[in-house]
Order: C-alpha cells, then sequence, then structure tokens
C-alpha cells in the first residue's frame, strides 16, 4: 500500500551510496555502515537497501532513503515490511543517453513494488550482513526506477516536430583529474584479536575475525563517534531501586572512554541523589545547586574550560564527571524548571554529552523540565513486576503527553537487568527463573520501543562505587551494547 510522501519524516537522514569501484555504504544519522560486496552493481544495490529495510524495522515506520549510484541518483520510502516506493529519480547523464527513445524498453517499471516480508530485525546488534531473505525483501526494488517512473503527467503533445540537438562530446580516453583518485576507499578487515582466531593470529596465522568479533567491532564504532552538538540522556524510572544511577554511570563511562567526548553525568533528583555516592568524589563538595549560582561566570566568554573542574567530580579511570544534587541534610531547595535550563545551558557549553540520572516523580518540575532538554530516553528496569510496571507506566505517562515527550517514549531504549535476589539464592532453578523473567519482561517492552537490552547481574553493580573494570567481561559485554543501541538514537 503506497504512502503518501510528505507524511514519511525524514528523520533521521538515510544515504545509499553505490560506487563504481564495487563498495557501497548506508549512512544513517551521519554513521556509516559499510555494504557487503556482491557479484554485481545490483547485488550492492540489495544488500543496502536491506540494510534500510533494518533501520525501517527498528523505527517500525516508513524512512526516507537518498540513493546514489552510478547510474543516477533520487529518493525512495523503504517500509518495515520490505515495500519500497520512488519519490524521485534521475539518472545519470550516460544513463539517460542510453535510455533515448529508440533505444529505452517500452514498460515503464511501477512505482511501487509489494515485496516478500523481510525478517524480524534485532534492534541491539545488527547482523555484520543482510540475510539472504532481507536481500529478497528487496530483490525486486525499483532501483535504479525506470526514467519517468515517478512521473504520472504525460509530456503536452506539439504539432511542430522537433530538431534534434547533437551534443558534441568529449573523447572517452580523456578525463578531469578531479575525478581520478588513487586511495582505496574500501576499508581493510583487520585480523581477529579474541579466541581462537585471534591465537593463531599472534602466531602468524592471519584470520579474520568471528562473526561476534565483527559485531563488537561496530558497537565500539557506533558508540566511538561524535555528533553535530551536544546530547542529552534521560535516564528515568518512576520506581526507586530499578538500576537508574548504575545505568548512568555505566553509559557515561562506556561513551566517554571509547568515545573520547567530554561526557558528564549529572544528578538531577529532586532530592538527595545516590549518583554521587556510587561515584568518586573530587577534592570539593560543590553540587548542582553551586553551579547554578556560578552560572553568569561560567557562561561568560572569558572564562576557560578549565573552570568547570571547581563544580564536577572527575572519574579517574572511566573518565567522565559527575555533577552531584544537593546533599545538605538541613536545606529544602527544590531545583525549578528555569534552574534545569540554566545547569544545562551550562553544561553544554563544556560537555559534547549529557546522561542525566533522575527522581522517582515524573509531575515534577525539574523531571519535566530535563525531558524537554532530552534527545534519547533510557529506561532502564530490574527484572521484578513492580520495577517492570514502573517502566510501563513511565512510557505511557510520556506517550500520552503527545509531540517530543511521545518521540522520545516511542524511540526509548529499556534496559533489563536480571534480578540479584535470585543470584543470592545461587540455586540451579533461581538462576534459570531469573533468566526466563528477564526475556519475559524483555519480550514484553520490545513492541513499544526502539530497542531493549538484557544485562546479566553483576555483584560489582550491587554495592559501593562502580568502575566499569571491576564488571566481568560478559557484563562489559552487554553494556557496551546497550551504549551503541543508545548512540544510534543520536
Amino acid at each position: 500500500m503506497s504512502t503518501a510522501s510528505a507524511e514519511v519524516l525524514a528523520f533521521p537522514n538515510i544515504r545509499a551510496i553505490v560506487r563504481d569501484n564495487g563498495t557501497a555504504e548506508v549512512v544513517v544519522a551521519g554513521n556509516s555502515r559499510i555494504v557487503p560486496a556482491g557479484e554485481s552493481l545490483q547485488d550492492l544495490r540489495n544488500n543496502a537497501l536491506a540494510l534500510v529495510v533494518g533501520e525501517a524495522q527498528t523505527l517500525n515506520r516508513p524512512v526516507r532513503v537518498r540513493i546514489e549510484d552510478p547510474e543516477g541518483h533520487g529518493e525512495l520510502i523503504v517500509h518495515p515490511d520490505g515495500q519500497i516506493e520512488s519519490v524521485s529519480y534521475e539518472a545519470s547523464p550516460a544513463r539517460r543517453r542510453a535510455d533515448a527513445p529508440g533505444t529505452a524498453p517500452e514498460t515503464v517499471a511501477p512505482a511501487v513494488i509489494d515485496t516478500v516480508p523481510a525478517p524480524a530485525f534485532e534492534p541491539v546488534s545488527a547482523p555484520a550482513e543482510p540475510t539472504a531473505a532481507a536481500v529478497a525483501a528487496v530483490d525486486r526494488q525499483p532501483w535504479p526506477p525506470n526514467p519517468g517512473a515517478a512521473e504520472s503527467t504525460p509530456a503536452p503533445v506539439t504539432s511542430q516536430p522537433e530538431t534534434a540537438v547533437v551534443m558534441e562530446e568529449a573523447p572517452a580516453t580523456r578525463r578531469s583529474l578531479k575525478e581520478t583518485s588513487f586511495l582505496v576507499s574500501a576499508p581493510v578487515l583487520e585480523p581477529a584479536t579474541q579466541g581462537w582466531r585471534g591465537a593463531l593470529t599472534r602466531l602468524g596465522f592471519r584470520m579474520d575475525p568471528s562473526a561476534e568479533e565483527l559485531s563488537e567491532r561496530e558497537d565500539i564504532r557506533t558508540v566511538s563517534q561524535h555528533w553535530p552538538g551536544p546530547r542529552t540522556i534521560a535516564v528515568v524510572n518512576r520506581k526507586g531501586g530499578a538500576n537508574k544511577t548504575p545505568t548512568v554511570v555505566m553509559l557515561s563511562a562506556i561513551l566517554a572512554r571509547y568515545s573520547g567526548a567530554a561526557t558528564v553525568a549529572w544528578d538531577n533528583n529532586e532530592s538527595q541523589g545516590t549518583l554521587g555516592w556510587r561515584t568518586e568524589k573530587g577534592a570539593h563538595d560543590r553540587s548542582v545547586l553551586d553551579l547554578i549560582d556560578s552560572s553568569t561566570e561560567l557562561l561568560s566568554p572569558a572564562t576557560n574550560a578549565a573552570e568547570i573542574a571547581k563544580f564536577v567530580h572527575h572519574q579517574t579511570a572511566d573518565k567522565f564527571d559527575v555533577l552531584r544534587s544537593d546533599e545538605n541534610e538541613e536545606g529544602d531547595h527544590e531545583v525549578t524548571a528555569e534552574e534545569v535550563d540554566i545547569a544545562h545551558q551550562v553544561l553544554t557549553r563544556y560537555y559534547r554529552l549529557v546522561v542525566m540520572d533522575s527522581g522517582n516523580t515524573a509531575r515534577a518540575a525539574n523531571w519535566r523540565r530535563m525531558i524537554h532538554h532530552t534527545n534519547q530516553l533510557v529506561v532502564p528496569v530490574t527484572a521484578i513486576e513492580d520495577r517492570a510496571e514502573a517502566a510501563r507506566l513511565t512510557l505511557q505517562t510520556l506517550e500520552s503527553r503527545g509531540g517530543h515527550d511521545a518521540e522520545l517514549a516511542r524511540n526509548a531504549v529499556v534496559i533489563v537487568s536480571e534480578s540479584t535476589d535470585a543470584k543470592r539464592a545461587m540455586s540451579g532453578d533461581a538462576l534459570k527463573r531469573a533468566k526466563d523473567e528477564a526475556q519475559r519482561i524483555a519480550d514484553g517492552f520490545e513492541p513499544f520501543v526502539r530497542a531493549v537490552v538484557r544485562i546479566p547481574y553483576d555483584p560489582a553493580l550491587v554495592n559501593g562505587p562502580i568502575r566499569y573494570e571491576a564488571l566481568q567481561p560478559a557484563t562489559q559485554r552487554a553494556w557496551l551494547a546497550a551504549a551503541a543501541a543508545v548512540a544510534k538514537g543520536f
């Protein structure tokens, strides 16, 4: 079924580029993915569109994609079920000459092709290569469309004969130096570094990485990006004990470590938050209230970047800063919406990434204003029913408000952590029940949000200061996947 092109959002910006040297890439919101090679130009197109179908399935809506290849350029609308519509297409001069009257086929390709539904898409870790079924879903796609397929109005007929104009072409052997390059654009696949493949590589036998290592490299590449302008992440759940603070620390640590971008974790709690208790303390006791009081000085063009260190607490191992909430037991100040605006303005001057912890009251002024500044919503939940229900109600509240709030809810990342109670029991049945319950909750959220990630239990997250290096390897890998899912929303 055809979709009005005006109704399809142009966000995220997606481009599919196929080159005449046999390489191709799909660029989503500035993040490039290399398209697996094919035996022909059409194979590259199919593989590229299979990746775009995956993005449409992730967003659960049609997406626009700009297509570019040696034969021309244009725009398509790609649906999650694999249906593809041609919006516009302009052939290259060489192709227009080839399709001139007398040589062009009489039939016109349809603008909309109903195809075989594409396979289900895993939102957390995309496959390194499109599956055969995904490629089949776009095997009959209109790329490149027949020139004029998107033209519904025939050209007017005139009674006067037209005079053919012959264009004199430059000799085929002459090319501009601007069109030539000796650089190889295809990336070089680095050898394996993990597992038995990595062991053989170190012994001198070059081995390609496994699918698992390629997936990890893709997640690292995703979280290592720098985006134009600052990005704000809000970590929310209306129930206490839902793992909000560990989530803030882990996302901040991974994004700061891999991207090298200046990152701050901000405890935007309406009461005394716990982020300061789970992280390193600097040589001062300043909090968000002190930063707000000094905002005029901090926003002055004469103030240098190092001055922000007077108000934040640096994490020496994980390379991010923490802005604590007010810990004065005698104080009763509640941060207002205007003060959230001031603090956010200051932080986005000094940091590229702002990860906000939150309290449990969605009606609070500072909570609602935090949502106003948010680019990506993260909803942590432990595999316990009341925490999951609180997460559902949090998303429902945002969705009911419409506009920006509803879009954040639909594009949210839910992070499900296994229950600690079952782990303490240390019995096989208890462990299985914990995993089954985490999977049940994850499956329950999956139809309603952009991505769901499961995190295994790790004792290093239960009490005391949180350090990335203290986590077990499986936990580190799971949090990397979670951070990559978050970064894809930027």
